[in-house]
């Protein structure tokens, strides 16, 4: 993984707003509507040129391809995998990822419930509509394991990695990355109906996802797992206590490593939150009670949730907890929880004060979740990785003169 000597490095958590005819295409497409695939192929290398350009441009260091070939990040995995059936209006969570602040805030979920008005996120009440499935919401319905899973997307993979190999030939960008889901996010969005454990289940698509994390490194690209479901799921496992959560985030975390077998720790990150639903998040389990499991994934860096209220305060926990030596620490930086724009020297203060604590060598800017459906348009998204961008040339400043 890239690592800089000399500055600050930036780069985001993976999706950016896609363009309402590709994604609607995209969609027909997944739903088995009638589609014509060579013209959508095009368009979706097409528009990946044009987005990973636009990173660039903007100060991006590590680009990705904004997801635009995924029809969600939560769902986008029915298409590579066998024994996937996806059932119309019926969910296949277990739970909410806000199940314990709802019980502490019922009157401001109600609201939410009924519409809320600007201070409700749309992306919270979209949610509640559909009863807390947010897969559901994705294409309308929920993911349900029926049978032994294998691996059959090795076709979509590599026209992913070919597209964004063409898309930054001509650019200067310092590295690529790439998402793919993690094991136990997609066992959070796919309900197991073959599998005779929960334990099974999730080491088995862990076995089926290496096929894809392999791929990914293989090309030489960064793979970044994306796996909120380690600290958010403790939201709907509401009869747990820490250490009941802990023991059940030590399976998570052998199977994360299972996914991982045979892939150079330097070739990976993984991207952890609390949950991008913007809600009160009083309730979410503090780091400081899971980052030495967080620490046994074998990757090379460490995407952390970092900016908003509820956790702009975890820097603290550097002070007495070491990151592993080789490691990187990416925290978010801004925000996807408001459509303020950060200004560059709160970002270049958030950078340093990092910085300070693990080392300026292993620190590379990014941000909390993914902005592409979670702030209020597009024009956002881009004002804030100018921020971050020149945010990160202060900080560099700053740390090295």
């Amino acid at each position: 993984m890239q690592r800089s000597s000399d500055r600050i490095l930036t780069t985001h958590v993976g999706s950016l707003v896609k363009p309402d005819d590709l994604a609607e295409t995209i969609l027909a497409r997944d739903k088995g509507e009638d589609v014509d695939l060579d013209a959508l192929a095009s368009s979706i290398s097409t528009r990946i040129k044009e987005v990973v350009r636009k990173q660039a441009d903007v100060g991006i260091d590590i680009v990705n391809d904004g997801e635009f070939s995924k029809s969600s990040w939560g769902a986008y995995f029915r298409r590579r995998l066998t024994n996937i059936e996806a059932r119309p209006g019926q969910p296949s969570t277990p739970g909410t990822i806000y199940d314990r602040d709802m019980d502490k805030f019922p009157d401001w979920f109600a609201a939410a419930r009924a519409g809320g008005g600007p201070m409700f996120s749309y992306v919270l009440r979209a949610a509640i509509a559909a009863k807390g499935s947010i897969a559901a919401n994705i294409l309308g319905s929920g993911s349900f394991c029926t049978g032994p899973l294998k691996y059959t997307g090795q076709d979509e993979v590599q026209t992913d990695i070919a597209n964004l190999k063409a898309a930054s030939r001509d650019l200067t960008v310092s590295d690529l990355c790439m998402t793919a889901l993690a094991p136990p996010i997609m066992t959070y969005f796919l309900r197991n109906e073959y599998y005779k454990t929960d334990e099974e289940f999730v080491f088995a698509v862990a076995e089926a996802m290496n096929e894809e994390y392999r791929a990914i490194t293989d090309s030489g690209i960064i793979l970044q797992l994306d796996e909120p479901a380690i600290a958010a799921d403790w939201h709907f496992r509401k009869a747990d206590s820490v250490q009941d959560f802990r023991r059940w985030l030590e399976i998570q975390v052998e199977a994360l490593n299972i996914g991982l077998r045979g892939i150079p720790e330097d070739r990976v990150r993984m991207h952890t939150c609390w949950g991008s639903i913007h809600h009160p998040h009083t309730q979410d389990i503090p780091l400081e009670d899971i980052l030495d499991l967080i620490l046994k994934v074998n990757v090379g860096a460490y995407s952390l949730e970092a900016s908003n209220p509820r956790h702009d305060h975890d820097w603290h926990i550097w002070e007495n907890t070491k990151l592993p030596e080789d490691k990187i620490l990416i925290p978010g930086v801004i925000g996807h929880f408001s459509d303020y724009i950060e200004h560059p020297r709160l970002v270049a203060d958030r950078i340093v004060k990092y910085a300070n604590v693990v080392g300026k060598e292993n620190v590379i800017a990014g941000v909390d979740c993914g902005l592409g459906t979670r702030v209020g348009t597009e024009e956002i998204v881009w004002a804030k990785f100018e921020s971050l961008a020149e945010g990160a040339r202060l900080a560099s400043q700053e740390l090295w003169g």
